[in-house]
């Protein structure tokens, strides 16, 4: 019997900080751990004695990539608490900003994180050597997405527009109208991405996942909807933490969710276009077809071709949003203090973000609960890990640790969002 051992300092292309523990023995896997070993962050905790118009802004700094998700459950959750809901054009123009972060994150997930695991590159820059043309179109459609979330949220990063009941300040016509050739532009790359991302080599791999997402009477979702899962559950987001809970693992500083009767599922595209596809727009759901996707897909690693199908409805709809915008006046509604809990949740570009508040009279936050859309899929990861166990002990090691970084990659990891994952050893008996 031998022992062999595979160490990666650090795994690139995920955003944060961790490693992954594989034992094989007897061609499979004997144990996985995704350690996180990143110190806990304390955004629930720092969020207590803080005013709930503060909440949009402070949760916002979770993640550079995703803020807009952030702040768009704390203000749903704030506004709940408050017994409204915000509809019109406010509805719309959050929408809008919500597109944007979705083009920005699929499209750096896509091409620089994502596709040079498919094409065999360390990164995205030996990439563009042979890809060049591909790297320029994806950095400018990423622009486009950056151009939205500023026009609108003041910044590319971290907006600061946003508040509670709306946005403090309303973009003009000229302004949202002005990024419409881009947006036109970004819609045809995006359809030439879902091509693109098709042909890519992709590993046959399904296994019978639970998928949970937002679904809506008349969207595809990303503001809004009831929670429901490919096996049953349909609940009303208050009902969210009767149906999932968090469990601490020893390996991690991340906790790990699940559905409490069934055990891990799976959130994000490949769960939102299973549950969602006949919301799609039509040229999306053409792309899709086109692209050979099932309308039920099972495969992780084909999300990277539901991501391009994504990127195409979201560059639609962004154009649909702009073609018909007329400012809200006032840009916010009044959302009255009481003593309440309030839910959000929303389609973060990784899948849902749950955010649940306790307020007291003064509108004071006494309570807090995020739960990201990558801590609720860090167990899913392990179990496909444990699956793919007889080929990875059938590779070389080399190879072995290249597609175990492929499988997690598979679900884009915001490690930070979680509190966080890199470094690599497996141990072979």
């Amino acid at each position: 019997m031998s022992a062999r051992t595979i160490r990666v300092p650090d795994l690139a292309r995920v955003e944060g900080e961790g490693g992954l523990l594989l034992r094989l023995k007897n061609g499979a896997v004997d144990e996985v751990k995704l350690r996180i070993f990143e110190p806990p962050r304390f955004f629930e905790g720092f969020l207590r004695g803080r005013s709930r118009m503060e909440a949009p802004d402070i949760t916002a700094r979770i993640c550079g990539i995703c803020p807009v998700a952030y702040q768009m459950s704390s203000c749903h959750a704030m506004e709940t608490a408050s017994g409204i809901v915000v509809g019109g054009g406010i509805r719309d123009l959050r929408k809008l900003l919500y597109c944007g972060e979705w083009i920005e994150s699929h499209v750096l997930h896509i091409y620089f994180l994502h596709a040079p695991d498919f094409l065999g590159y360390a990164d995205a820059l030996a990439m563009a050597r042979d890809h060049g043309e591909a790297v320029k179109n994806a950095l400018r459609m990423k622009k486009i997405g950056n151009a939205l979330m500023t026009v609108i949220g003041g910044r590319e990063v971290h907006p600061i527009n946003v508040r509670v009941g709306g946005f403090y300040r309303a973009p003009s016509r000229e302004e949202l109208r002005a990024l419409v050739p881009e947006l036109e532009w970004g819609r045809e790359k995006a359809l030439e991405t879902v091509a693109w991302a098709a042909k890519l080599p992709c590993p046959d791999f399904t296994r019978d996942y639970e998928f949970v997402a937002l679904r809506h009477p008349e969207e595809y979702p990303i503001l809004d909807g009831r929670l429901v899962s490919s096996k049953g559950l349909d609940i009303e987001i208050r009902d969210y933490e009767k149906h999932f809970v968090e469990e601490h693992v020893a390996h991690s500083n991340a906790l790990h969710s699940k559905i409490a009767a069934r055990g891990p599922y799976f959130c994000g595209p490949i769960a939102r276009y299973n549950l969602n596809f006949d919301r799609l727009t039509p040229a999306a759901q053409n792309a899709a077809r086109d692209a050979g996707l099932p309308l039920r897909c099972s495969n992780p690693f084909q999300g990277i071709v539901v991501r391009a199908v994504e990127l195409v409805y979201a560059f639609e709809e962004a154009l649909r949003l702009v073609g018909a915008y007329d400012p809200p006046d006032p840009p916010f509604v009044d959302v009255p203090v009481r003593e309440a809990t309030g839910w959000g949740c929303t389609e973060a570009p990784r899948g849902i973000l749950y955010h649940r508040y306790r307020l007291d009279a003064g509108g004071l936050i006494q309570d807090a609960k995020i739960v990201p859309p990558t801590s609720q899929n860090l167990k899913t990861i392990e179990d496909d890990l444990f699956d793919l166990g007889g080929r990875l002990a059938a590779m070389t090691l080399p190879k072995a640790t290249l597609l175990a970084e492929h499988a997690i990659r598979n679900y884009d990891p915001c490690i930070s969002c979680a509190t966080h994952f890199l470094r690599l050893t497996i141990e072979r008996e």
